[in-house]
């Protein structure tokens, strides 16, 4: 099963409640449908109590025989769960679709539908729940750092620009360093973590915001940081379903997420690109660094990653040695969107464990960061595009 990007997209976990004429026929067809993780179905929102809670469900699809929005049965389940509601329900129901306008519901669907119409319009609904920052609360920027090649400078940029989101800009900021097997990231940043990704993704029990916060090292900069294994045998233990999670959840309790990564695409990182919002790719001014770099952007375009979230971070680009920036430009076919220039405060605050960002606020490079940081914070709402609710009353060719 493929998602947009052209890789492997995990099914849709989905419940559901209440009752109405075709309910029935429909709950036997998602049960069965490949795109859907069907958790399970009751007939009153009190009968799957414990089914709804945990913040692991993506989209709850509640049956109704009222012709009016059933608010009793929202509000019970808003006890529960925050993800999208999408209602079903059959017969006649103007007044259902013209209330479900200004309450808070996804979708509204009249039976009968077929099977693959209704997953059509679940998975809307989640990626417009995911996408929104409305009913979920925060929905934070998620902002990948990555280079095809080692020794660019991937982490210095990823904690720097981190601490300076955390630092300067007052957003709550996480950095996840995804470089499983020889992750550096604590240790520029001067940290001795108790705890890693490798201890959140094994320890029981359902992952949520508060277990999440309970697993990360802070940081004086206000920056939490959830560091890479300690041992580089432990990085297959963290897997893409397990790492799609984290990030679902670290959406809903952080403004910013600064993932540091492998030269690598191998599955984390294709999970992350998942969710990625802004892709910062290294370069610089050497030709084996810009032979990587062309081919990074050849296997993202073979993923069908969005090549408007790709920005090109140019590091050391002030360096003398017999390249220039503009030529960089050519050769890679686009335009680099920042320029970070080499300082020699880096190494220095790398050998100190304190980031240059903070340590030396007035070099250059400090300056660079800033200016990076300001570029990848979530956008204000009144920004954001209104969320469109699209209520279907389509004539079905044939029953679910």
């Amino acid at each position: 099963m493929s998602n947009e990007n052209g890789h492997e997209r995990r099914p849709l976990r989905v419940y559901m409640t209440g009752s109405c004429d075709g309910s029935d026929t429909l709950r036997a067809a998602l049960a069965s449908h490949p795109d859907l993780e069907f958790v399970g179905a009751s007939d009153t929102v009190a009968e799957g109590a414990a089914a709804l809670a945990g913040g692991h469900l993506q989209v709850l699809l509640h049956a109704t025989r009222a012709s009016s929005l059933p608010f009793d049965d929202l509000a019970a389940i808003r006890e529960h769960t925050r993800a999208p509601i999408m209602l079903v329900a059959s017969g006649e129901a103007s007044r259902l679709l013209d209330e479900a306008l200004d309450a808070d519901v996804a979708d509204v669907l009249l039976l009968p539908q077929l099977a693959d119409n209704v997953v059509f319009a679940l998975r809307k609904a989640a990626h417009t729940a995911r996408k929104s920052d409305g009913a979920r609360g925060r929905q934070g920027t998620i902002v990948t750092v990555f280079s095809p090649k080692g020794g660019t400078g991937k982490t210095a940029i990823a904690t720097n620009l981190a601490a300076a989101i955390a630092k300067f800009e007052g957003k709550k900021t996480l950095l996840v360093d995804l470089d499983l097997q020889f992750g550096d990231a604590a240790i520029m940043l001067g940290v001795e973590p108790e705890k890693t990704i490798f201890d959140l993704v094994v320890a029981p029990g359902e992952l949520d915001s508060v277990k999440l916060s309970g697993f990360t090292t802070h940081h004086p900069s206000g920056l939490e940081i959830l560091p890479a294994p300690l041992r580089p045998e432990d990085a297959e233990l963290v897997t893409e379903a397990k790492l799609a999670r984290l990030l679902e959840v670290a959406r809903e309790s952080y403004d910013a997420i600064v993932v540091d990564t492998s030269p690598f695409f191998h599955g984390p990182m294709l999970a992350t690109l998942d969710r990625t919002d802004e892709l910062f790719l290294l370069a610089g001014l050497d030709v084996p660094t810009l032979k990587n770099v062309k081919l990074a952007l050849s296997t993202l375009e073979m993923l069908s990653f969005p090549r408007d979230r790709i920005k090109i971070v140019l590091n050391r680009s002030n360096s003398k040695v017999g390249m220039k920036p503009s030529e960089v430009d050519d050769a890679l076919g686009m335009k680099a969107a920042h320029q970070v220039p080499s300082d020699r405060v880096v190494p220095l605050s790398v050998n100190r464990g304190k980031p240059a960002v903070l340590a030396e606020e007035n070099a250059d490079f400090s300056k660079a960061l800033r200016t990076l940081a300001k570029a990848v914070l979530p956008k204000p709402p009144e920004q954001q595009a209104a969320r469109k609710r699209i209520f279907s009353k389509q004539p079905a060719t044939a029953k679910a």
